[in-house]
Parts: C-alpha cells; sequence; structure tokens
C-alpha cells in the first residue's frame, strides 16, 4: 500500500479522489478551483494508490470549512475509503499521515466534526485511535480531538440559529465547493422545491470566516434549511426530500 501526496503541482494530472470520472463536471472543476487556493493555507490531499480506494483532506484548523474555533489545530474535512479496501487499515494509515504532519508543525492536535449519519466519519473510528468527545450537538454532530499535550480545546462556534431565523421563509441552500457532490445536491434541491411551489435561494460560502459566520449547521459547507429548520446538511435524492417540502 502507497500513499500518494496530492500537491497544487500534480492535483490536475492526480485528482483529488471524489468524481473522478467525471472530471468536466461544474462540481469537479468548482472543487478543482477552490483547492488551488486552500493549499496556499496548507491544505493536504493524501490518497491511496490505485488499485486502492480512499483519500483524507486535511487543513490547518484557523482555514477549517466547518463551524468551528479550532486555531492551532489540524482539522480534517473528510476521511473515506470505500469498496474493496475496507476493512484492511487503510483508513488507520490515512489518518496517521494527518495526526504525523499536525505533530511535525509543532500543532495542538488534530480535530474534526463527525457524524453517525452521511457524509462524515463515525466517532468511533476516531475513539479507536485516541479522539474525544469534546462537545456534540443535536441529532448527530460530535466534535472529535485528539488533544497533543494540554493544549486548549477547539468548540463548536454556534452561530445556528440565529442564521436560521435569518432565512425564515422558503428553501435555503447554502453550499460550497469544497465537496464536488454540493453542486448536484445544490440543484436537486432547488429543483424539488420549484416542484413543490416553493420559493428558493442560493447563499454560496467562500471563505472559511462566511462558514463560520453563516453556516447553519456544524457541517458548514452545505446546509437545507425550509422556513428557518435544518431539514438536512447532505445530499438528499428527490424520493428523499419532496416528502420534507409537505
Amino acid at each position: 500500500m502507497k500513499i500518494i501526496n496530492v500537491t497544487q503541482e500534480n492535483v490536475e494530472r492526480l485528482g483529488f479522489f471524489c468524481y473522478m470520472s467525471k472530471k468536466k463536471s461544474i462540481g469537479y472543476q468548482r472543487k478543482l478551483a477552490w483547492l488551488e487556493k486552500r493549499f496556499v493555507e496548507g491544505m493536504k490531499i493524501r490518497m491511496l494508490q490505485p488499485p486502492e480506494r480512499g483519500f483524507i483532506e486535511y487543513v490547518p484548523g484557523e482555514y477549517a470549512w466547518r463551524t468551528v474555533d479550532a486555531k492551532g489545530y489540524m482539522f480534517i474535512h473528510c476521511l473515506w475509503v470505500v469498496g474493496r479496501s475496507k476493512g484492511k487499515g487503510y483508513a488507520t494509515a490515512l489518518l496517521n499521515e494527518c495526526i504525523r504532519d499536525a505533530a511535525a508543525a509543532k500543532l495542538k492536535g488534530v480535530a474534526t466534526v463527525t457524524s453517525e449519519n452521511n457524509w462524515l466519519v463515525s466517532r468511533h473510528l476516531l475513539e479507536k485511535h485516541g479522539f474525544e468527545r469534546v462537545d456534540e450537538v443535536k441529532p448527530s454532530f460530535s466534535l472529535m480531538v485528539k488533544r497533543f499535550g494540554k493544549a486548549r480545546l477547539p468548540s463548536f462556534v454556534d452561530n445556528w440559529s440565529h442564521v436560521r431565523r435569518r432565512f425564515s421563509k422558503g428553501l435555503t441552500v447554502f453550499r460550497s465547493d469544497q465537496c464536488p457532490y454540493i453542486e448536484d445536491g445544490t440543484n436537486k434541491a432547488v429543483d424539488v422545491a420549484r416542484k413543490a411551489g416553493i420559493r428558493s435561494r442560493v447563499v454560496d460560502l467562500e471563505d472559511a470566516s462566511q462558514v463560520r459566520q453563516l453556516s447553519p449547521s456544524p457541517y458548514g459547507v452545505f446546509s437545507i434549511v425550509l422556513h428557518g429548520e435544518l431539514i438536512s446538511y447532505h445530499y438528499l435524492l428527490e424520493r428523499d426530500l419532496a416528502p420534507l417540502l409537505h
């Protein structure tokens, strides 16, 4: 097993794991442009060498695209191992890459937001590797931390209720380019709202600061709010979203 270091110099050739079969899609191209800016901020992507399939994406905490105050920590956006690569210890290997980089940079530790639902790593994997749950938010979010020494713990930035009240009418999609699936998820939500006769709007989150200020959920980079209530932070198919609008 070999782990590939994806950099600003080779990302166009190697890709970033997700949407590799759809490189001409809007979602892929927007993520690629997003990464060009993030590498300058210290973004790291490590991928398993094919035919194994998995990757990890992490960044210094002050640039984390989640609603967290994690300055001084390395922050994991994504950790994903799929298909036949599961169960071989690759998630541990990728996680250890991040932990080593954080220690080498003399940071305070490693942090991430988890959920038992979709799109975020399960906290149980992290607990096996010394992470502790330091905060939680209903219905399913946890802030997980592996702290080096006695450093100050990171925390959630809780603007969620305030943000939701500002968007109390119709359907609002908060989106960013951090994940290539978000483009399709946004279009799907807007289309379903149109079919249901509900007015919709899209709020673009363009930097980590805006995520902390404007996102209505801990996940940060994608949320669907209906009449001021969070109904999802992840991609929903029409058959799953339509019943929530009635």
